[in-house]
């Protein structure tokens, strides 16, 4: 090339220095990928997108399959983008440091040459056999002075023949084991690749064994809506809407910690691109540099004036810079070239997954946006039920509160009483379990199922305690027992203190004849012994709660028996006069709750025969809790009367006697 002078001969130099000086920079920058960045932000994408896979929201409404079938096809996108940028720069970081590659081919050559030695092997394998074919036929022909040697060269040669076939096994193994482990596990590229193997349902292995994992070319099947949720029945109940709100929230935790992974991946793929991006800034500045200088050169080819004659003898000056050719410029622009495609491929991808990662980050808050609605109309649903179920509650109770009242204001009988309190305390306890069952329960065929095989048990486990319970309500009935009756049942004879649910109490009464007493001790007894047929239990209906005594006295035979009888009536009347008035409220009672006539007891005499000749017999009722004083009262009747009348002193033979008539 002619330069018209030296002034421009030193501009073209400068500037072609300047061109090289950024396109050294340009190739430092481009030709050093810092490894560990690129290797963690590998792990980085595949942690996320395991994470978005297989650790990702759980499915609840429809529109939760959309958005986990976008998510894992952006996730799998970003995947393969992510190692094709990882692979550009380990193509490119190859290119561009041959000395490393120059150290590992001259260790490769130092290394034995396994497939030489296997050829080696193999022939001395096949030079070995041939020469035992050949003495196994001499051996048989050959003379006894020589046979001897013949065995022996034999025998050496097949003990040759096991050791290289040992050999030839153990090279063919390290020889496989050397190529797959310099293919594929060392170095950069190896790194990526083994990388590669962690996501085989993303990168594929494809050609022999031992090649690199390559991305799938054909896109996974997409799986609509319909294919990917399968809906569940609504939970009606308290306890299924709470479990699906937690369920919800979770989701949004979830979907949270996946945003804040996606930010840092998009900050290492960000900070991973920032040095490429700045190294094809260079390299194109050196291309336009490069341009800038081919035109000036273009401009100075022009004649130069006739005093410009001397302008080679300053160029050929010593010492001064070589001028740029045509040549070394080409040369410039190849490298550029190559430098910018090199570039380009490591850097397009990298842009490409932050594009990816931006639509992840939206379809990750369209779905948590989704979710947050959803779980505020749960709230709402939540709220809602629990407020029923205390409102249902509170109007149970002010039931319970205005039964008490009108049971304490219309109802004086203390038993009544009592019976209509125990009896609202079970209607009460049941309305609240129906309530709470109704508002917590919401699978009631499962409930129904479950509490079938709950009574059974409970109904084989508990047979007696469900027999006295059920007994109870017909000891408290219109003719059942009530607190200070006097009841025989399994030969106690007692005053009744309490009748509760499963036992009912009795005051034990003991004695001898007509004299009965409180030994204080107390007899309890389950309820259901009102259902054993071996156990009768004996009591006086309301209005008939009296017993029957009798006088009785032995005639004499010449006494006169008509007079005895009148004053022994007489005086068991007056007594009767003065206790029967209280028993006639309760005879009228029992003619009302039985709709029955019932003669009021009377004093009665009769006679009879007995051993010891003719008796008189007074037969009277007394009342059951004065018993003993009517007794008193009878017996001091009878005793002024043989005091007063000499006749019936005469009459009377013996001592007089009261006794209990019972009749079967």
């Amino acid at each position: 090339m002619i330069f018209p002078n030296s002034r421009s001969r030193r501009k073209l130099v400068a500037s072609a220095a300047l061109a090289a000086s950024m396109l050294s920079i340009a190739v430092r920058a481009g030709d050093a990928p810092n490894r560990t960045a690129v290797l963690s932000h590998l792990s980085a994408v595949i942690t996320w997108y395991r994470d978005s896979t297989a650790k990702g929201p759980s499915i609840e409404i429809p529109s939760d399959a959309i958005f986990e079938d976008n998510l894992q096809s952006l996730a799998a996108e970003t995947v393969r983008l992510a190692f094709l940028s990882a692979r550009a720069e380990a193509a490119l970081a190859s290119d561009s440091n041959p000395a490393p590659e120059d150290t590992s081919a001259a260790e490769t050559s130092s290394a034995p040459n396994y497939a030489q030695m296997q050829i080696q092997v193999s022939q001395r394998i096949t030079d070995s056999e041939t020469k035992i074919d050949a003495l196994n036929k001499q051996i048989p022909t050959a003379p006894n002075r020589t046979r001897n040697n013949l065995i022996a060269q034999h025998d050496a040669l097949v003990g040759s023949l096991s050791l290289d076939r040992a050999m030839l096994d153990a090279v063919g193994k390290m020889a496989s084991f050397v190529e797959t482990t310099s293919e594929n596990k060392t170095g950069f590229q190896g790194s990526i690749n083994e990388l590669a193997r962690s996501v085989p349902e993303v990168m594929v292995v494809t050609g022999p064994t031992g090649s690199s994992p390559k991305e799938k070319t054909t896109p996974p099947k997409e799986a609509g809506p319909a294919q990917n949720y399968v809906p569940e029945k609504t939970s009606a109940g308290l306890i299924g809407q709470v479990v699906v709100l937690y369920g919800e929230l979770n989701n949004e935790r979830t979907i949270s910690r996946l945003l804040s992974e996606t930010d840092r991946v998009r900050q290492a793929a960000t900070d991973l691109r920032a040095p490429l991006r700045d190294s094809m800034r260079a390299t194109a500045q050196s291309g336009q540099q490069l341009s800038t200088q081919a035109a000036q050169n273009v401009a100075s080819n022009a004649p130069a004036p006739p005093k410009a004659a001397a302008a080679p003898k300053s160029a050929a000056a010593p010492n001064g810079p070589a001028p740029p050719t045509a040549e070394s410029t080409t040369k410039e622009y190849a490298d550029l070239t190559r430098q910018f495609n090199h570039l380009s491929a490591a850097l397009l991808p990298l842009s490409q997954e932050l594009v990816v990662l931006e639509q992840s980050r939206i379809n990750l808050n369209e779905w948590k946006r989704s979710i947050t609605e959803q779980s505020k109309h749960n709230l709402v649903s939540v709220l809602t039920r629990v407020g029923g179920i205390a409102l249902a509650l509170v109007i149970v109770l002010i039931l319970s509160e205005i039964w008490r009242r009108l049971t304490f204001r219309y109802i004086k009988d203390a038993r009544r009483r009592r019976q209509f309190l125990v009896m609202r305390r079970f209607v009460v306890g049941f309305l609240i379990g129906v309530v709470l069952i109704m508002g917590f329960v919401s699978e009631f065929s499962s409930l129904a199922t479950y509490a079938g095989f709950v009574t059974a048990g409970i109904a084989v486990g508990l047979q007696t305690l469900l027999l006295s319970v059920a007994a109870y309500f017909f000891v408290i009935g219109r003719y059942g027992i009530r607190v200070g009756d006097r009841i025989s049942v399994a030969g106690v004879t007692g005053d009744v203190v309490d009748v509760g649910l499963v036992r009912f109490y009795l005051m034990e009464l003991a004695g001898t004849g007509v004299d009965l007493f409180p030994t204080g001790r107390i007899a309890a007894f389950s309820n259901s012994v009102l259902f054993q047929a071996t156990t009768p239990l004996f009591k006086q209906i309301p209005g008939t709660e009296y017993a029957w005594h009798e006088i009785a006295v032995t005639l004499a035979p010449a006494g006169d028996h008509k007079v005895v009888q009148e004053k022994l009536m007489a005086a068991v009347s007056t007594v009767h006069a003065k206790y029967g008035e209280a028993l006639q409220p309760e005879y009228g009672s029992a003619d009302d709750r039985m709709e029955i006539f019932l003669k009021a007891p009377e004093p009665e005499a009769k006679l009879q025969f007995v051993d010891a000749g003719l008796e008189l017999v007074v037969r009277y009722p007394v009342d059951l809790r004065r018993a003993s004083e009517m007794d008193d009262q009878v017996a001091r009747a009878l005793l002024d009367a043989m005091r007063n009348d000499p006749a019936v002193s005469a009459g009377i033979s013996g001592t007089p006697r009261i006794r209990a008539a019972v009749k079967g």
